[in-house]
């Protein structure tokens, strides 16, 4: 029982219905009605964590996510994802934020991940990080691959939130469990490969039953949209990375 997010999604339900959204869910089965196990999602938008709580909410469950340190500290997100038991990650201290992910997935808890880290501008599968694949061997509990198609066309990187009325259909599917595997050389890369291609294999069926709009900003290169080819949104990630490090580095010179 967790009667704050309970009320968090009866009121998330609320918003979705005045926006019209039309989300079609695949694979709910696939979420454990009990026991630990790293949701790993893909990410193409602001809203499609709160997506992908819905299909757990099949076995009555809650996803605990992993989230940027800033949204905790700002005045108005952060009392809600502190009540939501939600995940602080401080990349300057990232040690701390995997283990508490561990010791909740130890303790039965959903733990929502990212394996991309940061939102696809292409909305292809980006490269991943291995940590979904090391907090399931370290708490030797499964990966269940969720993959949600459409989101990207309520708020992404780059492009204007669309939150009214907007009959948006949103697709998610629910992948089959990865097992936990003991730990060895090379096991969590090997886990990481496999979310990898179980995961752009269930994007390309989404996309294969989606309607996509000739030319629309929200639809991948390959599709005949406008959207920066993978290759591409790589470089636009490593040039706006570098210009981060480059004014945290004149920041300190300053100081």
């Amino acid at each position: 029982m967790d009667p704050v997010y309970r009320t968090i999604i009866g009121l998330a339900r609320s918003v979705f219905f005045a926006q019209g959204l039309k989300f079609e869910v695949t694979g709910e089965e696939n979420i454990p009605a009990r026991g630990g196990a790293v949701i790993a999602i893909n990410h193409t938008g602001y809203m499609d964590f709160t997506y992908a709580g819905l299909p757990a909410r099949t076995p009555k469950r809650y996803i605990r996510f992993m989230a940027k340190k800033e949204v905790f500290d700002n005045k108005i997100s952060g009392p809600i994802m502190r009540a939501l038991k939600h995940i602080p990650v401080d990349r300057s201290a990232g040690a701390d934020s995997y283990k508490a992910a561990v010791d909740y997935l130890k303790r039965g808890e959903l733990v929502g991940v990212y394996p991309e880290a940061t939102i696809s501008r292409s909305f292809e599968i980006k490269d991943f990080k291995s940590g979904a694949a090391r907090m399931s061997i370290e708490a030797g509990v499964p990966i269940i691959p969720v993959v949600i198609w459409g989101a990207q066309r309520v708020w992404t990187k780059g492009h204007p939130k669309r939150l009214g009325r907007t009959n948006t259909p949103i697709s998610i599917e629910v992948c089959a469990p990865i097992p936990a595997r003991p730990d060895g050389p090379g096991v969590a890369a090997e886990m990481t490969a496999e979310l990898h291609e179980r995961m752009q294999e269930a994007l390309a069926r989404l996309q294969q039953n989606y309607v996509h709009e000739p030319g629309a900003y929200w639809v991948p290169a390959k599709l005949g949209g406008s959207a920066p080819t993978l290759e591409e949104a790589n470089a636009m990630d490593a040039a706006e990375a570098a210009e981060k490090a480059a004014a945290r580095g004149h920041a300190i010179e300053e100081e």
